[in-house]
């Protein structure tokens, strides 16, 4: 195997004049692009974990959210059995004291009725006996003008106490 080192020699030059040229025109402009691109994916890799970062953060803020949502919930419901049970035994204690009432109200009214038919079966009574003892009396005593006059005082101070 034989070499020409003339023609490795311009194949070497050629090459390295080639390597200088895509220095100094392609490669920067090549690498910048890259670069540039670079930072472009690497900015977007950025502004993908803080949207990831946010939306976790808004996942547990909506979770919070909801929790406090459904605590406010139990405890409207809570108080408002509380409440309709006060209302009840309210209602319960007032229904027990209008009976209470009533039947107080009754037993007044019943004993006042009482009262009054037992005061007007003794002005009966005493009537009654007055008009028997006089007409006994008025049978007996007849003759006798003191004695008439006696018993006329007696049946006006018994009449007048009954």
């Amino acid at each position: 195997m034989h070499f020409n080192w003339t023609s490795i020699v311009f194949t070497i030059i050629a090459f390295l004049i080639l390597y200088w040229l895509l220095t100094r025109y392609a490669f920067g402009p090549l690498f910048s692009i890259m670069e540039k691109r670079r930072e472009l994916v690497l900015k977007q890799m950025n502004e993908a974990a803080q949207t990831r970062e946010q939306a976790t953060a808004y996942v547990e803020e909506q979770k919070q959210a909801l929790q406090q949502a459904r605590k406010e919930a139990y405890d409207i419901i809570e108080q408002s059995k509380q409440t309709g049970s006060k209302q009840a035994e309210q209602i319960i204690v007032q229904a027990k004291d209008e009976a209470v009432r009533l039947k107080d109200e009754a037993v007044r009214e019943i004993t006042s009725e009482r009262n009054k038919a037992v005061a007007e079966l003794r002005s009966e009574v005493g009537r009654a006996s007055v008009q028997i003892a006089s007409k006994l009396i008025q049978k007996e005593i007849k003759e006798d003008q003191v004695q008439g006059e006696l018993v006329d005082q007696y049946l006006k101070e018994v009449g007048g106490k009954a």
